[in-house]
């Protein structure tokens, strides 16, 4: 059984797309396609707004599975900064790459999210992977 199925199988609301997008790596779409940054400059953003305007009931579901999973994958990422003046303490050791290792599942899960709306990342998240500079 799917992990979405208790879900909103509604159109999303206006703050979900905007996370949507945020989380996809892209800028905001402010006034939409009236903007310098509509479908016309940017062909991504009309794929997406067809595809969070137009997606099945089950695909809403997924789309908030993944909403849900990102939210709690940023807030550990902002409440790992309480442990980054710690290096040691009595047994407990910290992990030095903490915030690192949170950073990559999250930005692993943008592109998952990405990948099921069939898009590629945004500027803001880039190709991903190691790149090779020369």
């Amino acid at each position: 059984m799917s992990g979405s199925i208790t879900l909103a199988s509604t159109s999303l609301t206006d703050a979900e797309r905007a996370d949507v997008r945020r989380f996809c790596g892209y800028p905001s779409y402010g006034p939409g396609n009236a903007g310098f940054q509509s479908w016309r400059f940017f062909q991504a953003y009309g794929l997406m707004e067809y595809r969070l305007t137009n997606a099945r009931p089950e695909e809403f579901q997924v789309i908030r599975l993944h909403l849900t999973t990102l939210y709690g994958l940023e807030s550990a990422i902002w409440g790992a900064t309480g442990n980054l003046d710690t290096d040691k303490a009595a047994v407990w050791t910290h992990n030095k790459a903490e915030v690192r290792d949170r950073t990559a599942l999250y930005n692993q899960t943008r592109r998952d999210l990405c990948g099921f709306l069939g898009l590629p990342p945004g500027p803001a998240l880039g190709e991903g992977g190691v790149a090779r500079i020369i």
